[in-house]
């Protein structure tokens, strides 16, 4: 098997760029999905991440201006002439020093050792490849948010960002709600939906600071962990049936507990940073910059490869932008969603 290493990486991008476009005819699905300002169309084969493609995003709807057309190749070895996936072969990989190689020459690129798990991309000409071992060779957090990186260096060429956030709105008016794993995003963006409120995604979400702060649609999954899935009332509205995913917990879509179509776009007004009070009610106070910068930037920028400086300079005007909150979480989920409608109707 070949050996990558940091002075032949870009050839070795161009090289499996050329052999996926060379093998589109090889493909046996191909599917294409409509996002904001950007056409998907993913060359793959059947398995857990076709499934998923059809349904994992929430696809644009209505005509667009200055749409550009996006190429993905997912496959592995076996299809036309697809290569086996290479092993690293420098002493030392450096994420930094991996993404900035690739960017002098006009690509980006990812890079899982334990899984030789590649995803190549060409920026110039928005042809982008994800090479596996073999069908289901791939993270397993991959089938949740599938192509990810792809659309985040497509946007990041835009001024626009991929961000790890949650979100919850009215009347088209909303706020974003960032925090780590554990801090009680998830479940407050599912509490405010099954109370009437509007959501454009619960884990990444396109956020745009062209004339103000607007967040649209990527990816329709949800998550919720057994304890909260059944507190919530999601057992008993949904079901249990299906197998937990990768983090030990349920998945679900927006649109199976929504109160109305998912809005294309949420003006935002706020950024919230939710942690588990303990209280009997909710409370909303307002947090420094820092603080809400501290919250919301290293999960947006560790888990979205290549873009550091850039996105760093983002999540700063981000928070500048916008008055920053520290939400207390109650211990009762529709208490919860009440405090963030009233917070939202006084905002819009």
């Amino acid at each position: 098997m070949p050996r990558v290493t940091m002075a032949s990486l870009p050839d070795y991008a161009r090289y499996v760029i050329a052999a996926a476009e060379a093998s589109a005819a090889y493909f046996p699905i191909t599917r294409t999905i409509r996002l904001p300002g950007l056409e998907l169309t993913a060359h793959l084969v059947p398995g857990a991440l076709a499934e998923s493609l059809d349904r994992a995003f929430i696809e644009a709807e209505g005509d667009q201006v200055d749409v550009r057309h996006l190429r993905v190749f997912i496959g592995h070895p076996g299809i036309g002439d697809l290569p086996e996936p290479a092993h690293w072969g420098d002493a030392h990989f450096t994420e930094h020093g991996f993404a900035q190689k690739l960017a002098e020459a006009g690509l980006r690129g990812l890079h899982f050792h334990d899984l030789d798990f590649w995803q190549l991309h060409d920026l110039r000409r928005h042809v982008g490849v994800q090479l596996m071992r073999s069908t289901d060779a791939f993270p397993p957090w991959e089938p949740g948010s599938p192509l990810r990186a792809f659309l985040h260096w497509e946007y990041a060429a835009r001024g626009m960002r991929l961000t790890h956030a949650g979100t919850f709105g009215l009347d088209g008016k909303g706020a974003l709600l960032a925090g780590a794993g554990g801090a009680g995003k998830s479940g407050t963006v599912v509490a405010g939906l099954l109370s009437g409120l509007d959501s454009v995604g619960d884990d990444y979400v396109l956020v745009d600071l062209e004339g103000g702060v607007r967040a649209r649609p990527l990816f329709s999954t949800l998550k919720q962990d057994p304890k909260g899935f059944a507190r919530l009332g999601l057992k008993t509205r949904l079901g249990a049936d299906g197998p937990l995913n990768w983090q030990g917990k349920h998945t679900f879509h927006i649109e199976e507990i929504a109160p109305r179509p998912i809005p294309a776009t949420l003006d935002i007004f706020a950024l919230m940073v939710p942690h588990i009070g303990r209280g009997e009610t909710s409370s909303i106070m307002p947090m420094s910059r820092r603080d809400a910068m501290m919250a919301l930037a290293p999960s947006g920028i560790a888990q979205m490869p290549g873009e550091r400086e850039s996105g760093f300079r983002f999540f700063s005007d981000l928070t500048r932008l916008l008055p920053c909150y520290r939400i207390s979480l109650g211990p009762d989920p529709e208490e919860i969603a009440g405090t963030i409608a009233d917070f939202l109707a006084r905002g819009s």
